[in-house]
C-alpha cells in the first residue's frame, strides 16, 4: 500500500512540476474538446436544414420559382415510310407505305416579356423568405414555318391540326386564365392531365405526367400547357402572325425566362432592393439597380444562344440557357456560424496556450479540470452565437457572444491566477483573438493573406513570451 501511494505521489508531482508532462496534457485535452466541437458543427447544419426546409414549405404553399418557356407552335405533318413485305401468293416482296404523323416545332420570330414584379417577406417562426406576385405580358410574332429542310410537301402539313404550346414550373400560383391572342383569335391554354393511361401497343400503363412534364436542369418540374386547334386562318402560313399574353402568377425564390425568339427582349421592373441576377445572360442597361428597385433590360438574339429557331420530332431541352432574377433573402449567419466553428481548434489551442505560458512563467499550478472548463466555455461561444444570430444580426450576436466568454473565462482565471496582470492579459488577449476571427470571416478576397499574416504574428509573439522558460528542467 505504502508502494503504490508512493508511486500515484511521484506521478502526480511529475505532472505537477513538469512542462513535458502539462503539455502532453494540455494537448490531450485540446483533442477531447474536439468531440462537443463536432456536434456544434452539427448543429449548425442541422439548424441549416431546418431553415431550407421551412422556406421550402412556405414556398411550395404560396407558389414555387417561376421558369416560363414559350410560346411554341407546333405543326404536325405527315411523313410516310417505306417498307418491304414478301406477298406468299406472288412470291415476290412488295412495296408498303405507312402513313405517320410526325410534329414540328417552331419558336417565335420576335419575343418581348415585361414583367412587373413586387416580393414580399413570408415569415414562420424565426425564419423568413421572399415570395411575390408578378404580371407577365408576353408579346411577339411567328413567320412562316418553313420545311423545307426536311423535305416535306406542303400538301402533307397539316395546319388545321398545329397548336401551342407554353411551358412553365409553377402552376399552382397561376391566379387567372391563361388566354393567348394569335393573330385574329384567343386560344385559352390547359394543363395535361395528371394520371395514367392504359397503353396497347407497350401493354403497360403509361404516365401522363412524365410524358407532359419534364424536370429542368436543377430538378423542378416544367409543366406543359397546350391551346386547342388553331384555326388554318390564323395560322401564320403565308404573312407574320403576331401574339399576345398575359399571365398573372404568384412565386417564389426566383423568376426565369428562356429565350427561344430569334429576337428576345425582356423587361424586369421590380421595387426588390437586393436584386441578385442569374443564368446565362446580365441586363445591358447599366442603371438597371436604383434606390426604388430594379428595373432590368435583357436583349438576346440567336447568335447569342446555341440553338435553332425549329426542331422536328421534339421539343429541345434548352432550359439551361434561361435567365431571370433572384429573389431569395440571404440568409448567412449559418454560414458564418460555420465558418466561425472552423477555427475552434485555433481558439482553443492558442487560449490553452496562453494559460500554460502563464502558468509556466508564474509557476502558478492550474489542474487539468480548470482547463477542461475553459474549454467547455470556448466551446459555449458557438452554441451562443447560433441560438443569439437567429434572432439578431450575425455582428451583435458574436458581440454577446464573445464578451459573456471573455468576461465569463477572465473571472474564472481570477480565481486561478491571482495577479490582475495576468487576468488582464488574458481578457486582451482573448479579445484580439475573437477580434480576429470575426476579421478573417468578414473578409473574402483576403481572408487567406490575413489569417497568414494573423497567424505569423501570434507564432512571433508566444516565441518571444517563451524564450525565458527553461525547458530543460521540464
Amino acid at each position: 500500500m505504502d508502494k503504490t501511494q508512493g508511486k500515484t505521489g511521484k506521478l502526480g508531482s511529475w505532472i505537477k512540476t513538469s512542462i513535458s508532462a502539462r503539455m502532453i496534457t494540455v494537448g490531450i485535452l485540446i483533442l477531447l474538446l474536439l468531440i462537443p466541437l463536432s456536434y456544434v458543427t452539427n448543429l449548425i447544419k442541422e439548424r441549416q436544414y431546418r431553415q431550407k426546409e421551412v422556406v421550402n414549405e412556405i414556398n411550395k404553399k404560396w407558389g414555387e420559382e417561376v421558369l416560363l418557356y414559350g410560346p411554341i407552335l407546333k405543326v404536325p405533318y405527315k411523313s410516310y415510310k417505306t417498307k418491304k413485305v414478301f406477298d406468299q401468293k406472288s412470291n415476290r416482296y412488295r412495296e408498303e407505305i405507312t402513313e405517320i404523323i410526325k410534329e414540328a416545332y417552331f419558336f417565335p420570330d420576335t419575343l418581348d416579356i415585361s414583367s412587373n414584379i413586387n416580393p414580399e417577406e413570408k415569415k414562420r417562426g424565426i425564419y423568413k423568405t421572399a415570395v411575390y406576385s408578378s404580371n407577365i405580358n408576353v408579346t411577339g410574332s411567328f413567320i412562316s414555318p418553313d420545311f423545307s429542310e426536311q423535305d416535306i410537301k406542303v400538301e402533307d402539313i397539316l395546319w388545321e391540326k398545329s397548336r401551342l404550346i407554353v411551358k412553365t414550373s409553377n402552376l399552382k400560383g397561376v391566379s387567372s386564365l391563361i388566354e393567348i391572342q394569335f393573330n385574329k383569335n384567343k386560344y385559352p391554354l390547359t394543363s395535361k392531365y395528371k394520371g395514367t393511361l392504359h397503353s396497347a401497343s407497350l401493354g403497360k400503363e403509361t404516365d401522363l405526367y412524365h410524358v407532359n412534364s419534364e424536370r429542368t436542369y436543377d430538378g423542378s418540374i416544367l409543366h406543359r400547357l397546350e391551346s386547342k386547334f388553331i384555326a388554318k386562318e390564323d395560322m401564320p402560313t403565308k404573312n407574320k402572325v403576331n401574339f399576345s399574353m398575359k399571365i398573372t402568377i404568384n412565386g417564389s425564390k426566383q423568376v426565369q425566362f428562356v429565350p427561344i425568339g430569334k429576337e428576345t427582349n425582356v423587361s424586369i421592373v421590380s421595387n426588390w432592393k437586393t436584386a441578385n441576377f442569374i443564368g446565362e445572360f446580365l441586363p445591358y442597361n447599366s442603371d438597371k439597380i436604383s434606390e426604388d428597385g430594379f428595373n432590368a433590360k435583357w436583349k438576346i438574339i440567336d447568335i447569342n444562344r446555341p440553338f435553332p429557331q425549329q426542331y422536328f420530332n421534339a421539343i429541345p431541352n434548352v432550359k439551361e440557357y434561361a435567365f431571370g432574377v433572384n429573389f431569395m433573402i440571404p440568409v448567412d449567419e449559418y454560414q458564418k456560424s460555420e465558418r466561425s466553428s472552423k477555427y475552434g481548434f485555433l481558439v482553443i489551442g492558442l487560449t490553452f496556450l496562453i494559460f500554460f505560458l502563464l502558468q509556466t512563467i508564474s509557476k502558478v499550478s492550474i489542474h487539468p479540470f480548470q482547463y477542461l472548463m475553459i474549454g467547455i466555455a470556448l466551446v459555449m461561444f458557438y452554441t451562443l452565437l447560433i441560438s443569439i444570430s437567429e434572432h439578431s444580426n450575425f455582428l451583435k450576436a458574436y458581440v454577446i457572444a464573445g464578451i459573456s466568454v471573455v468576461v465569463l473565462i477572465s473571472l474564472y482565471a481570477k480565481s486561478i491566477i491571482k495577479t490582475i496582470k495576468f487576468v488582464s492579459f488574458i481578457g486582451v488577449s482573448l479579445t484580439l483573438l475573437y477580434t480576429f476571427i470575426f476579421i478573417i470571416i468578414q473578409l473574402e478576397n483576403y481572408a487567406l493573406l490575413v489569417g497568414s499574416v494573423g497567424l505569423f504574428v501570434i507564432l512571433a509573439c508566444v516565441m518571444y513570451a517563451s524564450r525565458k522558460i527553461d525547458w530543460q528542467n521540464g
